[in-house]
C-alpha cells in the first residue's frame, strides 16, 4: 500500500529548497516520490495519508550510537524518581554495579530513545560488538560503517548542528530507502533550536517505528 507522509514544511536535504505543504510518497520500504502534497495526492488519489505537524525531514544520522549504548545507562521509566531520565555515565554508571545487571534493558531503551529523536541510521566501526549491531538492525536502524565523533557522545543528532542537512543520514531520493522524521517545529530554525526531542514520528525503511502522537 502506498502512504503519503505530509507536513507543513518538507526539508528534502541535499541542499534543495524547502517545500511548503510538502509530502513524501512511500511504498513498502522505498521512497516513490516527494514534493508538494497537492501534486502527490493528485498522482496517487488512493494513497493513505499520514499528516504530521511542523517539519518533515529525511531520517537523522547518529554517529555516537555504539558509545551511547556501551558507555551509558538509559534508565527504566520506573526508575525515573531515583535515576531521572537522562543517560547515566561516569560515577553514576559505576554505581549501578556489574554490566550484566543492566545492559540488555538499557540497550533496548537506548535504541528506542534514538528512534524518538528521529534517528534512522547509525555509525558503527568494525570493532563494534556483533550483538549490538544485531540489536540496532532489529530495531529498524540502518547500520553504516563509520567512526564515532570525537568528544562526549550525544543522543541528539541535531545538537550543535548549523543546518539540518548536516544531521540527516541521506537526502530524499526517489527509489531510495524510505527513512523519515517528523518534528513539531515551525521551520528549520525552530527545529534546530528545539533539537530532536521534538520528534513526533520516525519512519525507518517505510515502517513507522516511533509515533509520539
Amino acid at each position: 500500500m502506498l502512504t503519503i507522509h505530509a507536513a507543513v514544511l518538507l526539508l528534502p536535504g541535499g541542499g534543495r529548497a524547502p517545500v511548503p505543504d510538502g509530502a513524501v510518497a512511500v511504498r513498502d520500504a522505498v521512497t516513490v516520490a516527494f514534493g508538494p502534497y497537492a501534486e502527490l495526492a493528485d498522482t496517487h488519489p488512493a494513497a493513505r495519508v499520514r499528516r504530521w505537524p511542523g517539519v518533515l525531514t529525511p531520517g537523522l544520522y547518529q554517529r555516537d550510537a555504539v558509545r551511547l549504548l556501551e558507555e551509558a545507562y538509559f534508565p527504566d521509566p520506573r526508575e525515573t524518581d531515583t535515576l531521572g531520565t537522562a543517560p547515566l555515565t561516569g560515577e553514576a554508571l559505576d554505581a549501578l554495579g556489574p554490566d550484566d545487571t543492566w545492559r540488555a534493558g538499557s540497550v533496548r531503551r537506548g535504541l528506542h530513545r534514538m528512534l524518538r529523536h528521529g534517528t534512522t541510521a547509525v555509525a558503527a566501526d568494525p570493532t563494534a560488538p556483533p550483538a549490538l549491531i544485531t540489536a540496532m538492525r532489529r530495531s529498524g536502524l540502518l547500520v553504516v560503517p563509520g567512526p564515532a565523533r570525537a568528544g562526549e557522545p550525544v543522543l541528539d543528532p541535531l545538537a550543535g548542528a548549523a543546518a539540518v542537512d548536516t544531521a540527516i543520514a541521506a537526502p530524499l531520493t526517489a527509489g531510495g530507502r524510505a527513512d523519515l522524521a517528523a518534528f513539531d517545529a515551525a521551520d528549520e530554525g525552530a527545529l534546530l533550536a528545539a533539537g530532536g526531542a521534538c520528534c513526533v514520528a520516525t519512519v525507518a525503511a517505510g515502517r513507522l517505528v516511533y509515533r509520539g502522537r
